[in-house]
This record gives C-alpha cells, sequence and structure tokens, in this order.
C-alpha cells in the first residue's frame, strides 16, 4: 500500500507553514479533559493538540465529543502508548483496526508510536519498556512498523525511548539503530528532547553528541516535557521521565539548539501527571513557540547562510 501524509484543515493550519506531515510548524499541547472547556470558549492561538489514541477507542461519549469540537479548530496529533512495536509477538491487530477507525475518523496531521514493548502473551504492562539494540530486534520493529503504515495507509512517527538501564548484548548505538529503522521502513522519527536528556544522565552519555548523530532529517515532531530529579545507590543522578513539571532548563537549551540546526518542527509540550490550569500548560506552549519563531524569523533574515548550515547538518 503506498503511504500518504496525512493533512490538517483544522482553523489554526493558517497561521503557520504546514509540517512535512499536515501539522503547523508550531508549538502545541497534549489535550486534557480538565481543559478542554477553556480551550472553547477562549480558542487559544496554538498550533495543534496531541492526544493518546488509547483514550479515544470507544465508540462514543464525552470523549470523543469533546475531541470533534476540538478538531473542528485546530489540527490534532495521535500519540500511541500500546502498540508494544518492539514485542515478541505479533501486533494486536483488533488494537490496529480500533486505530484504523481513529485516524479516519479524525484525520489527524501525525500518528507517532514508541520505540518500546508492553505486552507480552496476553498481558499488558502499565509501562513502556527499552529493548536491546540487536539484528533480531531490529528485524523483529521494521516488520512491526511495516505492517502499522500498511494498515494505516501512513508515514508513522517513531519516538526515541527514555532508558534508564542498558543492555550488554547491543550491537547498535541508539542513534543507529533508529537511523537503520529509517532506512528500512520510511518512517519518521519523534524526536523526544527530554527523552535524549533524561537518557543520556542516567547512561552518562553527552547530550550533543547524541544529537549529533541523530538522523534529524527524519524529523516530523518533537517533544519536551518535564522529568524528576532523584538518584540511583551509588549518588549519582537518576531522571525520571514523569511529565509532571515545567520543561528543565537543560532541556529548553538542547531544544533551542536543535531548532536553530533543523530549523522549525511541530512541537509538543507533554505533561500527563499532575497536570496544572491550562494557562500554565499554554505558557510552556508558548515558550516553545518563541523559540520556533526566533528561528524562523533568522532564517528568513540570512537565508543564504541557513542553507549552507542546513546542508552541513545532514
Amino acid at each position: 500500500m503506498t503511504q500518504q501524509h496525512l493533512t490538517s484543515d483544522g482553523p489554526s493550519a493558517q497561521n503557520a507553514d504546514a509540517g512535512p506531515h499536515g501539522l503547523p510548524c508550531r508549538a502545541g499541547a497534549g489535550l486534557k479533559p480538565e481543559h478542554v472547556a477553556d480551550i472553547l470558549q477562549d480558542s487559544p492561538d496554538i498550533g495543534f493538540f496531541e492526544v493518546h489514541a488509547e483514550n479515544y477507542m470507544g465508540d462514543g461519549g464525552m470523549p470523543h465529543r469533546q475531541l470533534a469540537a476540538i478538531r473542528e479548530r485546530y489540527p490534532i496529533s495521535l500519540h500511541g502508548v500500546g502498540l508494544s512495536i518492539g514485542a515478541e509477538g505479533p501486533l494486536d491487530r483488533g488494537h490496529l483496526s480500533r486505530l484504523k477507525a481513529l485516524v479516519q475518523r479524525y484525520q489527524p496531521g501525525q500518528f507517532s508510536e514508541h520505540l518500546a514493548w508492553s505486552t507480552h502473551d496476553t498481558t499488558y504492562f502499565n509501562d513502556l519498556l527499552p529493548l536491546p539494540y540487536t539484528g533480531e530486534t531490529l528485524t523483529r520493529v521494521c516488520d512491526h512498523i511495516d505492517q502499522v503504515q500498511d494498515v494505516l495507509g501512513l508515514r508513522m512517527l517513531l519516538e526515541n525511548p527514555s532508558t534508564y538501564v542498558a543492555f550488554a548484548q547491543s550491537t547498535y548505538a541508539e542513534t543507529d539503530f533508529l537511523k537503520e529503522i529509517v532506512r528500512r521502513t520510511d518512517c519518521g522519527l519523534l524526536l523526544d528532547v527530554n527523552n535524549v536528556h533524561v537518557s543520556c544522565v542516567n547512561q552518562q552519555w553527552d547530550a550533543k553528541t547524541y544529537l549529533e548523530s541523530f538522523p534529524v532529517k527524519a524529523v516530523g515532531e518533537v517533544h519536551l516535557g518535564g522529568h524528576a530529579v532523584d538518584e540511583d545507590d551509588a549518588g549519582r543522578p537518576l531522571l525520571i521521565d514523569a511529565h509532571d513539571r515545567e520543561v528543565d532548563a537543560a532541556v529548553w537549551a538542547l531544544y533551542e539548539a536543535l531548532i536553530g540546526r533543523i530549523g522549525p518542527v511541530p512541537t509538543l509540550i507533554e505533561w500527563d501527571n499532575d497536570v496544572p490550569a491550562w494557562p500554565v500548560l499554554m505558557n510552556e506552549a508558548m515558550a516553545a513557540n518563541a523559540i520556533l519563531e526566533a528561528e524562523r524569523k533568522a532564517r528568513s533574515d540570512q537565508p543564504d547562510a541557513v542553507a549552507r548550515e542546513a546542508r552541513l547538518a545532514g
């Protein structure tokens, strides 16, 4: 089946250039039920909203009424958390069918999932679990991505994980593993900058080096979120991808450098736990949007220099 790039025709698509997959190259926010009334009343100037697909797999009810009202005004992005792309067993065909129905119903600008596994046989785990980066895992993940893209008829995005341990049997660096997935499947990537920071602190990697080796040409969306700070048994910092607070200053710095390198891309603020009042989340989105707008202006002022940097970035 030919993969298509879905487009969004919501009202806010007019206020920025659309990205390669239909979302405007602006900042968006995760949609929370407690914020819907404020959003519909005030119609904030925001790029898009993202929802977890699994929250909308029922046939009707309040969740669908709210999402339909939002979709009338804004582009949306679907973010999956339950496909278990990395699982050893086959993908759940029922889950894929429900996901396809959602795509057809709401015509999202983008669909994304995680490089992780969360099922074993008939058991479902409420977590996104890491994978060893081996040839066997690579083949399995690529087969599953091909299946998803074939069923949905679109190019999906795969998100880099937040990790806390490394597998001794891994034979690929994470960025090389992602590059090979993109080469084999032609999927895109969702670059979660908070995940980069969390993984690099926990694994004692260098975040700038990681991002320099990341296949940025495949990036169709960026995620930003907050993390909790703890320490391991040896007293070293241990970061937890908690999505329960503001974006950290170190993550903002990585994000600003990334956007300076690759240009504006759709950017989402994730805040899934201890959800604040809507104005707090909107302020985070506007902080991201300010970085995007500053880079857009810089590129319009110096197009030749930007073109040279883009060629070097590869």
